[in-house]
């Protein structure tokens, strides 16, 4: 089986962070399950390169090199915390310098925190529609993390370790049926 590269995304904007939390054990649970190369983006990060322009065309090298990693990998895994009922600002950046074909098809695995049950919606209502844009595939089951599920952002909750564990499951076989579906693509046409 061939190694896939699977990058984290996490648009949490405080230390630590929760969404980080989830983001991390979603990649890690990927790479228990296949052979994988790993990276994490951390927003908190990667702000400075990221937000000294809003055109990519004007980004330095350390910004386009995030924008780029974004593109190439194989599988994402997406989180954000709910910040007024949707997305980061931050998070929404970076995907607006990210070319609007260059998800094409590919995996997307979407995460979000909050601080109540009910802003679990932001998987559906703002996370699915965004990666809809761009033509990404994205996972069946999303991760939403509320605050208990965690103590000192630590993931402690039963509920949400399955929920990682079957998101986990359900993007390898994604990711490698879209595999199967373009190589048999690419012989048939």
């Amino acid at each position: 089986m061939a190694r896939i590269s699977v990058l984290g995304i996490s648009g949490g904007v405080s230390t630590p962070s929760r969404t980080t939390a989830v983001v991390s054990a979603l990649v890690k649970a990927i790479a228990q399950r296949t052979p994988a190369d790993t990276g994490l983006i951390e927003i908190t990060e990667a702000a400075p390169s990221l937000f000294v322009t809003l055109s990519r065309y004007a980004l330095g090298a350390s910004g386009e090199a995030i924008i780029q990693r974004v593109e190439k990998a194989d599988l994402l895994v997406v989180g954000t915390p709910v910040y007024r009922a949707s997305y980061t600002g931050a998070l929404k950046h970076l995907f607006d310098l990210v070319d609007h074909r260059a998800l094409t098809g590919k995996t997307v695995l979407l995460a979000a925190t909050g601080g109540s049950p009910y802003h679990g919606l932001v998987l559906e209502h703002q996370l699915r529609p965004l990666f809809g844009f761009f033509g990404a595939v994205t996972v069946p089951t999303g991760v939403y993390g509320a605050p208990d599920d965690f103590v000192d952002a630590k993931i402690v909750g039963a509920a949400i370790i399955e929920r990682i564990s079957r998101a986990a499951t359900e993007a390898i076989s994604l990711l490698n049926s879209s595999d199967a579906n373009t190589a048999v693509a690419t012989r048939v046409g």
